[in-house]
């Protein structure tokens, strides 16, 4: 029989599987076990969508036509407060994975209906098949507004007319197969001691001519309502390239329509050997640890290859695999090399779920968090590049990390601004909430007089127990110094700990 989990293990779980911890959620985690809980997420009902949400609160309007305004509240509204944890957790890694940015969506009015509509297309397909949500967004409008191939026409020698080769570049690069050839446990292929290159220039204009013909289905419909941001792109027969298109040495035969075409296309990629072990060890970065060993990463990949019934890139047992994995499980693994930094949105996120931060208004007015100075640093599908907020292989310079021969994605992010900016931001919000998104520190009161049960409960929340005795001591100490004569005094003392455990770089590092 298998043990239940300790509160502390149970929070350590919920890091790496949700957005966030709560009391309520390790209490579940210890109720059903690690695989009970996955199978429950699995089975959850979606919470509503991001985009009935804007049609409801009236965004629709055509005042907000060629605004951003109501995205970011619907962004937040999910990550906050979706009973689907697991779902936005994946949801969330597939968004910096196969990356759209809502500044980037041109072309059209109704920017947040279309980030929106591309926000609920990576949920739908969140625990599906990975080779479905490829061909989702391959014809989604806003993967054509953000990497510029709607409208994609063939290539014309009169006027000079070339097909686009945006998407077909990041397609390979960055949503499938990547640069280098890989081995089945994410090690590169090597040629005379070199990485042997995944493909070249020939391989996109072979794959850019099959993605010509694509554009928004307006249906009867005008853009004065955003409703053709959310159906898939439709052919225009007349601009897509009909001939042959040969890549990865493969070719699509000509004569096919676009459709047929693309699946063609998609067929292909979706066969490479790549694809397993690089998006597995993507997934495991983004929930896990940002150095996977080789044989977890062949663990992952064998399961994406084949779930168990002969299908390849069933999402739902890759993730359930990937969180279950001993790597990810055994406290045997946590050490220096180990565990990843925490996105500063998972650290806001974290510690609104774990005091039920809620917007009584329901008007979630977190807005733009991109600023690193006084904000995060970071916000929801706000990328500066389709190469999302941080490389997966990013290396900080000159550093330990670098020496040890690790990498460390998330501090690609890091800098002397954004670590003060954070430690602002967070003491704000922790005091006085944000808008109207206010937490309920119901939980902490009772303990706020006693300065070692509020930093141990905090700790064990949000740091799943991992702070060391040393800053636990030092925090404990600064709290002891504060009055608790007063219920303001109390509410104080709460503010400061919870500060000091999110700046502790045992809380910021994920073990």
């Amino acid at each position: 029989m298998t043990p239940t989990p300790t509160a502390a293990a149970a929070a350590r779980f919920l890091a790496q599987a949700s957005m966030g911890a709560s009391r309520a959620e390790i209490a579940r985690v210890q109720a059903l076990g690690y695989a009970g809980w996955i199978d429950a997420q699995l089975a959850a009902p979606r919470s509503g969508t991001r985009w009935d949400w804007l049609i409801a609160k009236g965004f629709n309007d055509v005042a907000n036509r060629n605004s951003e305004n109501g995205f970011d509240a619907c962004a937040w509204r999910k990550l906050i407060s979706a009973p689907d944890t697991l779902r936005q957790r994946v949801t969330l890694a597939l968004s910096e994975i196969c990356v759209v940015a809502i500044d980037g969506l041109v072309g059209a009015p109704w920017r947040s209906f279309s980030a929106a509509a591309y926000l609920d297309l990576l949920e739908d397909y969140a625990f599906g098949n990975y080779r479905a949500l490829l061909g989702a967004i391959s014809t989604s409008a806003p993967m054509g507004q953000y990497l510029t191939f709607r409208g994609n026409v063939k290539q014309n020698p009169s006027t000079g007319a070339l097909p686009d080769e945006n998407y077909a570049r990041e397609l390979m690069q960055l949503f499938s197969i990547g640069l280098v050839q890989l081995n089945a446990d994410g090690t590169p292929q090597l040629r005379n001691g070199a990485p042997k290159e995944t493909y070249g220039l020939a391989d996109i204009t072979g794959l850019a001519r099959v993605l010509t013909g694509w554009d928004f289905d307006m249906g009867t419909q005008t853009n004065a309502v955003p409703d053709f941001l959310r159906r898939p792109m439709t052919q225009v027969p007349k601009r897509h390239e009909t001939g042959a298109s040969t890549f990865l040495g493969s070719t699509v035969a000509a004569g096919l329509s676009g459709a047929d075409a693309l699946k063609a296309a998609l067929d292909i990629i979706y066969a490479h050997a790549n694809v397993a072990p690089f998006i597995s060890r993507q997934l495991i970065q983004k929930l896990v640890t940002s150095n996977p060993s080789p044989a977890y990463v062949a663990r992952i990949a064998a399961v994406f290859n084949n779930d168990g019934r002969g299908v390849k890139g069933n999402l739902a047992a890759v993730v359930k695999a990937l969180l279950l994995d001993p790597e990810a499980r055994a406290d045997t693994y946590i050490g220096p090399n180990y565990g990843k930094l925490r996105e500063p949105m998972l650290r806001f996120i974290g510690w609104a779920r774990a005091y039920s931060a809620a917007s009584a208004s329901d008007a979630w007015a977190i807005g733009n968090t991109s600023d690193a100075s006084s904000r995060l640093g970071q916000s929801p599908l706000r990328s500066p590049s389709v190469f999302n907020f941080y490389r997966p292989g990013y290396v900080p310079p000159n550093s330990a990390v670098s020496k040890a021969g690790l990498v460390a994605p998330e501090f690609q992010l890091t800098n002397e601004t954004s670590v003060v900016g954070y430690v602002n931001y967070m003491q704000r919000a922790v005091s006085k909430g944000v808008g109207d998104v206010l937490p309920d520190y119901g939980t902490l009161l009772p303990l706020a007089a006693n300065g070692q049960q509020l930093v141990d409960e905090i700790n064990l929340v949000l740091a799943a127990g991992q702070l060391s005795s040393a800053t636990v001591g030092l925090i404990r100490g600064a709290i002891d110094t504060m009055s608790a004569k007063t219920d303001a005094a109390l509410r104080n003392r709460i503010y400061a700990a919870l500060t000091m455990v999110m700046a502790a770089p045992e809380y910021l590092v994920q073990q």
